[in-house]
């Protein structure tokens, strides 16, 4: 099987807007959710913001594609690199804003008609807010806003020209898209493959939705704690390149650490609620360990979803219970950095590897009074480690766990 490295990593959140800024913060204990109200029509709430105002989704992607690049020390063009970014909202921000302009243009009535000029399909007087402030609506502007064209837009970005991907796979995206990329590798389809996951969930839509479902907190997020109340949302991006340990061998390039293997299930349960036994979940991490040769008793850390809700942190916890002994170290970064949705497993991958590399473990910031039975992560520690996984559950019963290691 060929050995799948990781070469660079490009990160933002809420903590910094580089790799650097986020680990020496997150290992400091610091959260970057603060209390922000980005919608006057809605009230302000506990957020993991980047800025002032919500991210744009191009922007974070060209941000994080461009440091991981420089981090691997590579410059475009680089015509046979596969792409492989996903999200689980895309533009929908963007789409958001259209809604609401074509509303207040049209108004309640609806008679005013689209109308069609030449073969662009133009439509008048409506212009788009950024990243195209200064274009009509446009049958192109408008493409330019699909769910997959991020992928797309990164392919363009760097000159790649080979596979270009844009998973979906709700809260999981990110390790499904890191996943898939190493799949491309090892199946010798790609040397180098640019993956990861990007952000921009600070949208009316998606705060009123988790607010109906009773899924966020009022305060802040506190994953595993006896006193959690809910996710915090987050924007956030990681990107990282993916090669064939031959190629990075080539270069003679800095190595994070290596892809071990992969689990990836799906509960067919329920829409939103997670299967209450946790059995998909918990064949996604033997499927993982399988893959990896590895046993539990191989992992030295474990990068959690956590939440901060009362479901997911219960049942993530009963199944790192039964799989796994009671050695094992575990913290979850969404204190620190919010619920980021689908880049969350990316950022947890980014973590994992300074841990890696750093032979730190990351705090669980915002932890003061554990639930449960585990070696929860309080302040950040030296460990010896050489094996950690990093679990995804999303909405849907999407489960993936990834394991790194140190490269072999």
């Amino acid at each position: 099987m060929v050995a799948v490295v990781v070469t660079g990593i490009g990160l933002v959140s809420a903590l910094g807007k580089n790799l650097e800024d986020n680990w020496q913060k997150l290992i400091a204990g610091e959260s970057g959710i603060r209390r922000y109200q980005p919608f006057p029509e809605l009230e302000s709430r506990p957020l993991g913001m980047i800025e002032e105002q919500p991210a744009q989704m191009g922007v974070l992607t060209q941000l994080v594609v461009t440091s991981a690049l420089k981090d691997a020390g590579l410059c475009p063009p680089l015509p046979d690199c596969g792409v492989v970014i996903g999200s689980s909202r895309s533009y929908q921000g963007l789409w958001e804003q259209m809604a609401r302009q074509m509303h207040g243009e049209w108004g309640d009535k609806g008679t005013k008609q689209f109308k069609i000029q030449n073969s662009k399909f133009k439509i008048k007087n409506l212009s788009l807010i950024p990243p195209f402030p200064h274009l009509p609506l446009s049958l192109e502007g408008w493409l330019d806003t699909l769910p997959h064209m991020n992928a797309i837009a990164a392919a363009r970005q760097i000159g790649a020209c080979g596979v270009v991907l844009a998973p979906m796979a709700a809260c999981a995206t990110g390790i499904w898209a890191i996943a898939q990329a190493a799949d491309l590798i090892q199946t010798g389809q790609c040397q180098r493959v640019i993956a990861g996951a990007v952000e921009a969930p600070i949208t009316p839509l998606t705060i009123t939705g988790f607010q109906q479902m009773g899924a966020l907190a009022k305060t802040g997020a506190y994953p595993f704690d006896v006193r959690r109340e809910g996710l915090v949302l987050g924007e956030g991006a990681a990107v990282f390149v993916l090669e064939s340990a031959q190629l990075a061998q080539q270069r003679r390039s800095r190595v994070y650490g290596q892809i071990l293997g992969f689990g990836l299930t799906a509960d067919a349960y329920h829409a939103i609620v997670p299967e209450p036994k946790g059995r998909s979940a918990i064949a996604a991490v033997k499927q993982c360990l399988d893959r990896s040769h590895l046993s539990a008793n191989d992992i030295d850390y474990i990068h959690a979803h956590g939440t901060a809700t009362q479901l997911n942190d219960h049942i993530e916890s009963l199944l790192i219970q039964q799989l796994f002994p009671k050695s094992v170290v575990i913290s979850s970064t969404k204190g620190a950095t919010g619920h980021t949705l689908g880049a969350s497993g990316a950022l947890g991958v980014a973590f994992s590897l300074m841990a890696l590399e750093q032979q730190i473990l990351p705090p669980c910031v915002g932890l003061r009074h554990p639930e449960f039975d585990l070696d929860l992560v309080r302040e950040a520690r030296q460990s010896k480690i050489q094996c950690v996984l990093c679990f995804s559950f999303g909405f849907g019963g999407q489960n993936a766990a990834i394991a790194l290691g140190k490269e072999r």
